[in-house]
């Protein structure tokens, strides 16, 4: 009778006082997840990493150094919240093939307010962004309502609005962007004081909300986090933030006396805005679990009472205009709005991103912060190549390669989750 006890009291022992080594089992059982089909952003990350290593290797003086650091989040910015809205759509399981030209519509209509009618920069913002909202309620409620697949209407979207653009803008011609503050959106850099705020509050921030759901999860009885991995998270974003921050903190100006560049740009602080507040509709709404509810099994979600139609409008309608957000980063970056903005290459690029960052093109599976990782992926790969002084074709087959890369990899995962019971 003493044997069962004392099993019994060792078993009771192990569940208050956990593994032995939480970090180990944490690392155990991401490792699980990954064997099991659920890789989530780990190709875009590697792919990250060997890049930066590759082309820091190649282009020591030139890839690592400040400026360029800047450059590519410059760089990177509006492909990013394009494909942020995208990340919205393929949950879906749907295509939006017009979202670049939206962008480019949207800035030229701003452009036209702001330059053209010489109306303030606010009007302008508003006007764009109303622009892309209306593109986005058209677009849905032909897929939703008139049950048109998503890749005709967009692909019909993405050749009127080419139309739509150079009327507004007139064949060959520009419209310039001279708004002060307009231009500062995707071209000035906070002060350095400042950079090191937002630094403190985005990990101050991502403490408390880590630390508090563990404490609520503990209290609830559920399984929780151990404290160790989650001082190893938050240890890790205070390494690479800090690292980030105090690298953009130097002074990148080859002339300082002349024009000062130091400090975070300010496009970081819309990026996390975005990030945060798009992540929050997401995860922590209802509206969030309809959309993946309904990229899942539409049919189910309807039959669950969830309104599917109305639901794929509103994706459409937040991609749209977060399409047009991307627009005014485009035209802020360039200093003008042309008949180019928002090419056809500005959809690949941010269609490529959400994929590389593991949003799948099958639905039901994405966040926010794939886009911007992918983001990043495709803005090393262009950003390398042109300090290697590759020509565009060579820049688009890389791209072109690693996007297949990155689908291949959904569909494995995909197959995998399958046959493991995890979908």
């Amino acid at each position: 009778m003493t044997a069962p006890t004392k099993v019994e009291t060792t078993e009771e022992h192990i569940e208050e006082t956990g593994p032995s080594n939480p970090l180990g089992a944490a690392v155990g059982n991401w490792w699980a997840r990954v064997r099991g089909g659920d890789a989530g952003s780990l190709p875009a990350l590697l792919g990250i990493i060997a890049l930066v290593i590759v082309f820091a290797a190649l282009r020591p003086n030139t890839f690592t150094n400040a400026f360029n650091f800047a450059n590519l989040i410059h760089q990177a910015a509006a492909v990013i919240v394009i494909a942020m809205g995208l990340v919205f759509v393929l949950l879906l399981g749907e295509i939006d093939l017009s979202a670049g030209y939206t962008a480019g519509t949207a800035a030229a209509v701003m452009g036209v307010v702001v330059t053209r009618w010489g109306w303030s920069w606010p009007v302008a913002l508003i006007a764009c962004l109303i622009t892309g909202a209306v593109v986005g309620l058209l677009i849905g409620l032909l897929v939703a309502k008139l049950g048109i697949p998503s890749f005709v209407v967009t692909l019909a979207a993405f050749l009127g609005l080419q139309g739509v653009l150079l009327q507004l803008i007139g064949e060959g011609g520009t419209i310039a962007i001279r708004d002060d503050t307009l231009l500062a959106i995707n071209n000035n850099d906070m002060p350095v004081w400042l950079g090191w705020v937002l630094f403190a509050l985005i990990v101050g921030g991502y403490a408390a909300i880590v630390l508090r759901r563990g404490a609520k999860r503990r209290a609830s009885g559920l399984t929780y986090e151990a404290i160790q991995v989650t001082l190893a998270k938050i240890a890790a974003l205070v390494v690479l933030l800090g690292l980030a921050t105090y690298w953009l903190s130097i002074e990148r100006s080859r002339n300082p006396t002349i024009t000062s560049l130091k400090g975070v740009p300010i496009v970081v602080a819309v990026l996390l805005v975005l990030l945060v507040g798009l992540t929050f509709l997401l995860t922590k709404t209802s509206f969030g679990r309809h959309v993946y509810a309904v990229g899942g099994n539409a049919e189910a979600a309807r039959r669950a009472g969830i309104n599917v139609g109305l639901v794929k409008l509103a994706c459409f309608m937040i991609a749209s205009t977060l399409a047009a957000v991307g627009g005014i980063m485009l035209a802020s970056r360039d200093n003008s709005i042309s008949p180019s903005t928002g090419g056809a290459s500005t959809l690949l690029y941010a269609v490529g991103a959400a994929v590389i960052g593991g949003t799948s093109l099958f639905g039901g599976k994405g966040r926010i912060v794939d886009a911007i990782l992918g983001g990043f992926v495709i803005a090393i790969i262009i950003n390398g190549m042109g300090l290697l002084n590759q020509p565009s074709s060579v820049v688009y087959m890389v791209t072109g390669l690693v996007l297949l890369v990155a689908a291949s990899v959904d569909a494995i995962s995909r197959r995998r989750a399958r046959s493991t019971g995890r979908v």
